[in-house]
């Protein structure tokens, strides 16, 4: 069950794990490469930042983005900022995010994401939520897949199980953890079963792990689309 309101306060728990790893760091390490291919430390955070003011734009209406060039332009314009500018976006941006938040009305009324997707308000969120813990796993700075929250883990792989399914270039697949059972895929070609650690089947269906930790004893491990 969605529920906006424990949601908005697990991001700013989540945010305040972010802002003290991050605040552990030094300029060099800001400047130092991430976990994503091309993209430094501070390229994650600034993306970070600029994603919740992202996310306020959606709950007040506004495009998410004005265009994709934009985007990219301001987290490149963000990135080589020193830490403590780093630092002061990241807590200054959340605060936004958590006033509209609270400000929100109708959860239930829809909005309009990136590229025409779009959402139930109340899922928005946990959208956030999302962001701040799989970045502040890219940023490398000790925060791993196992030390994610185990609801939240559980959430995701349910989250990007469902984006799978119904996909035809994805064979019938069933995911089993410690955590749950998923099912995703299409609904063509040999069923094949997939299991592993809640944190690697999470990091396998994000793209952060190749899977190969994984059990597929009914078939070749299926290749996953792009995010």
């Amino acid at each position: 069950m969605i529920d906006p309101v424990s949601d908005l306060r697990s991001v700013r728990e989540a945010t305040d794990r972010l802002l003290t790893a991050a605040a552990g760091l030094d300029n060099a390490a800001v400047a130092g490469p991430s976990r994503l291919p091309g993209w430094t430390r501070g390229h994650v955070l600034a993306h970070i930042s600029r994603n919740a003011d992202a996310l306020v734009n959606v709950l007040e209406g506004r495009p998410m983005y004005v265009t994709g060039e934009a985007r990219d332009a301001d987290i490149e314009r963000d990135a080589p900022r020193p830490l403590p500018e780093q630092l002061d976006d990241l807590r200054a941006s959340a605060e936004r995010f958590q006033e509209a938040g609270r400000a929100s009305g109708d959860w239930e009324r829809t909005v309009e994401l990136r590229n025409g997707v779009t959402d139930r308000a109340a899922r928005v969120p946990f959208r956030r939520l999302v962001e701040v813990e799989l970045h502040h796993v890219d940023l490398g700075a000790g925060y791993e897949l196992e030390d994610l929250p185990k609801e939240f883990t559980e959430r995701e792989t349910e989250f990007l199980a469902e984006r799978w399914s119904g996909r035809s270039d994805v064979p019938p697949t069933r995911i089993v953890t410690a955590g749950g059972e998923w099912r995703t895929g299409g609904s063509e070609g040999a069923p094949v079963t997939v299991s592993g650690s809640p944190a690697d089947v999470l990091g396998w269906l994000s793209g952060r792990r190749d899977g190969s930790a994984l059990e597929c004893a009914t078939g070749p491990l299926p290749a996953l689309p792009p995010l």
